[in-house]
């Protein structure tokens, strides 16, 4: 059994979560063409508002774009550039940056309990419009209905009718 905790600190002292930075939009593209070569990688994706002309709808998105978590030795690390869309590792103080395990499960905690979650909205809630022409105007609940909701943007002096998909509360 010492043997067996011995390999592990092993394992896990000669691996470490190293960050790399991607083409832009490339992430998801980037992580298969690594897991394809063997790598465990690690990349964080939450949902979030889209506008299309016709519609929003919520899709992934990286929880920190073009940014990758990749768990391999040091020395495997340089062999990392040669992934077509993978553009650079990240530095810090000179070094590859690295990222302690706790700080990776603390990520995957948090998008663990977020998922799925939805937000609803009361009256009187400041939130901020995510998608759309007033995108970013923050403002207060005055209506809700049942797909849309009317907020006083205090600001401009206006009351806007935004569909409830494409407001956030502000934290």
């Amino acid at each position: 059994m010492g043997e067996i905790t011995k390999d592990i600190k092993t394992v896990e002292q000669s691996h470490a979560w190293y960050v790399v930075y991607t083409a832009p939009k490339a992430e998801k593209q980037v992580e298969q063409r690594l897991i394809n070569q063997g790598f465990e990688v690690f990349l964080p994706l939450h949902l979030t508002p889209r506008k299309w002309s016709d519609r929003i709808k919520m899709v992934e998105m990286p929880l920190f774009p073009s940014y990758l978590f990749v768990l391999t030795r040091k020395s495997d690390l340089y062999d990392l550039v040669r992934v077509p869309g993978l553009a650079r590792i990240v530095y810090f103080e000179g070094e590859p940056a690295v990222v302690r395990p706790q700080e990776i499960r603390a990520i995957r905690q948090f998008l663990e309990c977020a998922n799925g979650k939805s937000c609803s909205l009361e009256l009187d809630d400041e939130v901020r419009v995510a998608v759309g022409p007033m995108k970013d105007a923050g403002g207060r609940v005055i209506k809700i209905g049942k797909k849309y909701a009317v907020l006083l943007l205090d600001k401009l002096g206006l009351q806007v009718q935004v569909a409830l998909d494409a407001v956030v509360k502000k934290l």
